[in-house]
């Protein structure tokens, strides 16, 4: 079934129930919130913006933006995007796109207008739904892209609210006159439903199509990994043009539970959220789970303050999660599950390999095939590698993309016989479990040895004075690159001669071919999926090092 089903499913069994809240701590509160929760609030404690919608009022809504869609002329294959940053708004949207049978298409917050032109050109866009963030943006675009494109301005419902720009429809006016009613398109499992893009790292972004049969085993892929119960309550902190945020969601989305939308990284917020909202799961990036830690440590926070009784699953993904951040996690939380999750958004997001709430003990893998994949790893000619050995590893199963939207050539590379090459390199141990690497891309060669930054990230974080690191290649005229380890400590520590020897004698436990030969000390740049941005800080580091290197031969 089309995964609108289950919406309309949540609207019939849940109605009254809340479905989604939104939380905004960075805006002052601009009426009195209502839950009896927040009758009263703590001089020092977070004034917490908030609003919240019922099943019934999220699917009325959803069929309100499907038939002003429809009477703007949006039909089954057209292309909708969404440009907006996490709100009460955007998953209505979302659906309301996908009950037309046109494709929703959402757009990374962060895109510069050349990104974001280059994204709609490429998707065949035909309605742009932006907010207030991005008018400056989108104006730049109406000077440069093609004529005809329907451009909606959702703008915020409180007393700030914005005046529409004269280049835009307004969407509160576009759909309070439209029908609650289900605009009855027939759809399907197979028909497509979104567009997400790559994260263009190594360029710009292409686009990942999808059907609505892979956003319906996304669904049941992670609520088969974390037993989400219509009781549990997800707090969702990442963006949702994303399919991290969205597919993690989709587990407590099949069950009807609550959705917890929270606005702001800062590790209080985080916990005064789980607290004040009753969350059970969370999803984390690992600098949000290194800077809570590092609150707890400092004091800063205290575990007594909070209500955290009910929180029973952290889980992380997006990037590889050091075993020492696990390892203290569980220390401050000895009664939480913990999960890893694996996957591309070539894949629906997370889920195509997952550790399992039953494997802490096998932290650092990135664990088995999730359900319904399968999983293989295998050498530059395509031949599986042998066990312990180090290869690309791919994925199949109906999570699995499509293609990448006209671009044939793309498509050929990742896309070899159903299985989907992912770009990263991997192991797997005797016991099944997959490890990650690192990607394909960033392996550093020094002097002939493969070497994976990865491998030598996790080992530094294992030095209590790091609060994030990253690994890459510098270029070197004898050989070839050096490995390079860009430090960023944690606030009280300070970076001096004294530090620095000290992370030299640290790194007399890796194999020497290991070991960082230039330390750089400087924050860690990330994207808003927690990645290391490698290619910003080669690019960064890799001229100002061979012009160094130039001048001392």
């Amino acid at each position: 079934m089309p995964i609108t089903d289950i919406l309309e499913q949540n609207h019939r069994l849940y109605g009254d129930e809340v479905a989604l809240v939104e939380l905004n701590p960075e805006r002052e509160a601009v009426r009195r919130v209502t839950w009896k929760e927040y009758a009263l609030i703590e001089p020092e404690s977070t004034r917490f913006y908030r609003r919240e919608i019922s099943w019934n009022v999220f699917d009325e809504k959803a069929n309100r933006v499907a038939n002003m869609l429809l009477a703007w002329g949006v039909k089954k294959g057209d292309k909708v995007a969404i440009l907006l940053m996490n709100c009460l708004e955007w998953l209505p949207i979302y659906f309301g796109i996908l009950k037309t049978g046109a494709l929703a298409v959402p757009l990374n917050f962060r895109y510069t207008t050349a990104e974001i032109r280059h994204c709609l050109e490429l998707a065949e866009v035909s309605v742009l739904i932006f907010g207030p963030e991005f008018v400056g943006r989108v104006e730049e675009l109406t000077k440069s892209t093609r004529a005809g494109r329907l451009l909606i301005y959702c703008g915020s419902s409180d007393a700030r609210h914005l005046d529409t720009p004269t280049f835009a429809e307004e969407y509160q006016e576009l759909t309070a006159d439209c029908s609650s009613a289900p605009p009855g398109i027939s759809l399907s499992d197979n028909d497509l439903a979104a567009i997400y893009f790559s994260s263009g790292t190594t360029g710009f972004p292409k686009a990942i199509l999808h059907r609505h049969q892979a956003l319906l085993h996304a669904c049941h892929v992670e609520q088969a990994h974390h037993g989400q119960t219509h009781n549990d309550v997800f707090l969702c902190i990442p963006p949702l043009y994303h399919t991290g945020a969205k597919m993690h969601w989709f587990g407590s989305f099949l069950m009807g539970g609550k959705g917890v939308l929270l606005k702001g990284t800062e590790p209080r917020h985080i916990l005064e959220a789980v607290s004040r909202e009753h969350c059970s799961i969370v999803w984390l990036l690992v600098p949000w789970a290194s800077d809570i830690l590092t609150a707890l440590d400092a004091g800063e926070l205290k575990l007594a303050d909070f209500s955290l009784e009910q929180w029973r699953l952290m889980h992380i993904g997006a990037q590889p999660v050091p075993r020492s951040l696990v390892q203290r996690w569980l220390r401050y939380f000895p009664h939480h599950q913990y999960d890893t999750n694996y996957g591309l958004s070539e894949s629906t997001g997370p889920g195509c390999v997952h550790l399992g709430l039953q494997n802490t003990h096998k932290v650092g893998a990135i664990g088995t095939p999730g359900l319904g994949y399968q999983c293989k790893i295998v050498d530059d000619n395509n031949a599986e590698v042998t066990l312990g050995e180090v290869g690309e590893l791919c994925v199949k199963g109906d999570g699995v993309m499509l293609g990448y939207f006209r671009d044939e050539k793309a498509t050929a590379a990742a896309l070899r016989d159903g299985w989907l090459h992912t770009g990263d390199m991997a192991e797997q141990d005797a016991d099944g479990f997959i490890f990650l690497v690192d990607r394909k891309k960033d392996v550093i060669i020094c002097g002939g040895e493969n070497i994976y930054p990865v491998q030598v990230e996790d080992y530094l974080h294992g030095h209590p004075s790091l609060q994030d690191v990253a690994v890459i290649g510098l270029p070197d005229p004898r050989l070839g690159e050096i490995v390079a380890a860009i430090i960023q400590l944690k606030p009280e520590v300070e970076a001096n001669d004294a530090t620095e020897r000290d992370l030299i004698d640290f790194c007399t436990g890796l194999p020497r071919y290991k070991r960082p030969r230039k330390l750089i000390f400087a924050d860690v740049p990330r994207n808003a999926t927690g990645k290391i941005e490698k290619p910003r800080l080669r690019e960064h580091y890799g001229a100002a090092h061979l012009v160094e290197t130039q001048n001392l031969s």
